[in-house]
């Protein structure tokens, strides 16, 4: 996204005084929890984390659930580069991965290697999204930005009877900061390479002194293009060919506003409503960047590729939410309702090979796929909770609840193929989908006290997940005609239990044990987008885990030093898997189970005053268990273009030969082998009270298979990521500034593949820049 220099300046112009004026607002800056993040000057310990994994305020050290925490000042620190924010958390936390080939709408989770990696607008993901109570199911919607944050939480393994809808991986929890009684702002604005501008800020207070508080929050993102098309020959679809900086930028803004009414005493409703405008590119797909028998492509350049279609891969969309939260507590018992509805549209633009046909020719033959663009015409999800819970300080304590979930949307996908290898060219292919998926829960859990250091806690949910896709209109639009013959009503159905125990035991006021157990599930899932291939609809039927895991969560050295472990296995039975076929096109199936096991630890350590460590890591092991599972590999014309490590046989001949691979004992796509991520700070006291700081992160992981089978080229190892922070904080937190670097190294870390094209995808090139901070105290 190019912008003029005078609309740069006003945004730098009027940003930078918003920083200053909402940062410097008196009153104190109060996030719903402690923020990890912040070395205080003074403070001696690392302090207590408060989360809500349980839907109360609890200390993380009393829970027993396996949760990590990203404070709200860290994820402003990932992301000060002008990172997706949410792409900006992966392996911040032991066990969970985020990454994209659809650009910054359409994030992938996964959380101890258990994900989805179809990119499908209407594909279903294990790990779930709630933003401020609210589940976000559709993948547009899970890309909503998070900002004005106050922290981070990653609830590991199967969830379901508290949370929204049930998931099998676990649940990304992000809580906002909230209205207040007092004046409150803070605010941080970065500037960096490539023309890179982000502003994270939020100011709120009273509007009626005990009545009525208001909080309004933004996030403004900014980078100018910096990718160059190096294509100069025949476009297929009038593709500016052969022209410097036109891609790669974008405009990311988003705006919330939260309103808290508090009537009476006991009595409080919270109403907020969001909107969001972005405009960027789409994932660029470097073609022939790996060469056979290698994962390694240093030569690739990141600001360059060489596109004949995709119209140099525009992405927009508009999203809009709003929701109600209300509460009564009457003594014995709070009532809670949790109203929420979210609606988005936008379109998706791309040349998705990667690269310009007659660059890239095989076996002498210029060949290609040309471009897809997935269009939402419209999205709306609606949800209804209610929730009744006892008061957290008894014996006894007890919540239950129920949740009504309905999203509709229209999705248009158009294929334009150009094989060059055959006598025509294929025209576009086009299709409309109607998708609809409503679901409804009961849910409850209790727990007691057998002990005052014993507490057994048990939770049930029964789910109803009913899915529909309808092929409304398909066609051939330059032969006119229709050619696909496939279904075009599909229904799937299924009621399913989930349920939860575990047993908390506190060893002595500094060491907590515990134990769970849990059984996730996740409904049918339909894949209608095949259709734009003249093939049938895949489906694949719901999956269950059963999973095992226990933990130790501690503190020592008087609260210098907090360590939390967990060990862990899992059982994934009829696990839903994504595939290709030959068109490229995502395939949808069962596997009779796939296994897990692993462990997690987290380290916080202040050994002096001044200086804070931590450290986080996670080993893990995945496998797929079924004897009778195929997936079809790599192939062009025939041949196969990767090296297939799995026992393979072939269907067809000639140019329609497939390949297919046996992928039993196989690892999960995107399940890290292992993870280790690091963050340190030191600061000097000065004489003003003020400080100097030096800070770092770090995040490595281990070997990574992108896809279903295993070959020399479609995989990672070792990636890692490097950030460094320098500067100055004023008395009392007032405000900072600091120069900062991301990706340090300028390290260039295979993200992802397209197979048939041996096309890469790329993590960020380094960005350096300054950025300003206020807070005051």
């Amino acid at each position: 996204m190019t912008i003029d220099p005078l609309r740069r300046a006003a945004f730098l112009l009027g940003a930078a005084p918003a920083a200053l004026l909402m940062a410097g607002t008196a009153g104190a800056q109060t996030a719903p929890v402690a923020d990890p993040s912040v070395a205080s000057d003074g403070q001696t310990g690392v302090g207590d984390i408060i989360v809500t994994a349980e839907r109360r305020a609890e200390n993380l050290q009393n829970v027993p659930v396996s949760v990590g925490v990203i404070g709200g000042d860290d994820q402003r620190t990932y992301a000060s580069g002008g990172d997706d924010t949410l792409l900006a958390l992966s392996g911040r936390v032991p066990g969970l991965y985020v990454e994209t080939t659809t650009g910054r709408i359409f994030p992938r989770f996964y959380i101890r290697g258990l994900g989805n990696v179809d990119f499908y607008l209407g594909a279903s993901q294990p790990v779930e999204i709630i933003q401020d109570d609210i589940v976000l199911e559709h993948v547009v919607l899970k890309s909503n930005p998070v900002y004005d944050i106050g922290q981070v939480e990653v609830l590991r393994g199967p969830q379901g009877s508290l949370f929204g809808r049930n998931t099998t991986a676990g649940i990304i929890k992000f809580d906002t900061i909230k209205p207040s009684d007092t004046f409150q702002s803070r605010a941080s604005l970065s500037v960096g390479s490539y023309f890179t501008e982000s502003l994270d800020a939020g100011v709120g207070g009273p509007l009626i002194p005990g009545v009525l508080d208001f909080r309004v929050s933004t996030l403004l993102q900014h980078r100018e293009n910096w990718v160059s098309n190096s294509y100069t020959g025949p476009s297929a679809d009038g593709t500016a060919v052969g022209q410097s900086d036109v891609m790669g930028g974008y405009d990311d803004r988003n705006l919330r506003l939260q309103l808290r009414l508090t009537p009476a005493d006991g009595v409080s409703i919270e109403a907020s409503g969001h909107a969001r405008w972005y405009e960027g590119t789409s994932t660029l797909f470097h073609r022939a960047a790996l060469r056979k028998g290698s994962n390694q492509s240093d030569a690739e350049p990141w600001d360059r590729v060489a596109l004949d279609e995709g119209q140099q891969n525009p992405q927009a969309y508009n999203t809009y939410g709003g929701s109600v939260r209300a509460a009564w507590d009457f003594g014995a018992a709070t009532l809670t309702s949790i109203t929420g509805y979210e609606t988005s549209s936008g379109y998706s633009r791309g040349d998705t090979d990667g690269g310009a046909a007659a660059n890239y020719p095989f076996n002498g033959v210029a060949n290609g796929f040309g471009q897809s663009q997935g269009r939402l015409r419209d999205l709306d999800q609606w949800t209804q909770e209610v929730r009744l819970a006892s008061p957290g300080d008894r014996r006894f304590t007890w919540q239950v609840g129920g949740i009504y979930f309905d999203q509709r949307d229209f999705t248009e996908f158009d294929q334009r193929a150009f094989f060059l290898t055959t006598a025509a060219r294929n025209p576009n292919n086009w299709v409309l989908l109607h998708d609809i998926n409503t679901s409804w829960g009961a849910f409850g859990q209790a727990s007691f006290k057998l002990t005052p250091t014993l507490t057994i806690t048990g939770g049930a949910r029964v789910t109803e997940d009913r899915k529909r896709t309808v092929l409304l209109k398909t066609a051939n639009t330059q032969a006119n005609i229709v050619t696909y013959t496939g279904r075009r009503d599909v229904r799937l159905t299924d009621t399913q239990p989930s349920w939860d125990a575990s047993l908390l035991w506190q060893a002595d006021p500094n060491v907590s044990l515990y134990v769970r157990a849990a059984r996730g599930f996740r409904g049918p899932t339909i894949q209608g987008r095949s259709a734009v291939f003249n093939a049938d609809f895949t489906t694949a039927n719901s999956e269950t885990n059963l999973s095992f895991e226990a933990g130790i969560k501690s503190s020592a050295f008087n609260d210098t030093l907090r360590f939390n472990a967990a060990v862990f296995t899992y059982s994934v039975n009829d696990i839903q898997l994504n595939g290709n076929d030959s068109n490229g096109n995502g395939v949808l199936f069962n596997a009779d189970h796939a296994i897990g096991r692993g462990v997690e630890a987290e380290v916080t350590w202040r050994p002096v005053p001044n200086f804070t460590l931590g450290l986080g890591a996670s080993a893990l092991h995945t496998e797929i268990k079924d004897r009778n599972v195929f997936a079809q590999t790599c192939g062009l014309n025939g041949v196969q273009v990767c090296t297939v490590l799995d026992p393979f046989f072939t269907r067809g001949s000639g140019a329609g030969t497939t390949y297919f691979a046996a992928i039993n004992g196989n690892p999960l796509p995107n399940a890290p082998k292992y993870s280790i991520d690091a963050n340190a700070r030191y600061d000097l006291p000065l004489a003003n009270q003020g400080r100097l700081f030096v800070a770092g992160d770090f995040t490595i992981q281990g070997y990574t298979n992108f896809v279903l089978y295993r070959t020399r080229e479609f995989y990672a190892d070792g990636n890692y990521e490097l950030g460094a922070r320098v500067g100055y904080a004023a008395p009392n937190d007032a405000w900072e500034i600091a120069a900062f670097a991301r990706n340090v190294t300028n390290q260039k870390n295979l993200k992802g593949v397209i197979e048939n094209y041996l096309a890469a995808v790329y993590n960020e090139p380094r960005v350096i820049g300054v950025q300003l901070s206020g807070r005051f105290r």
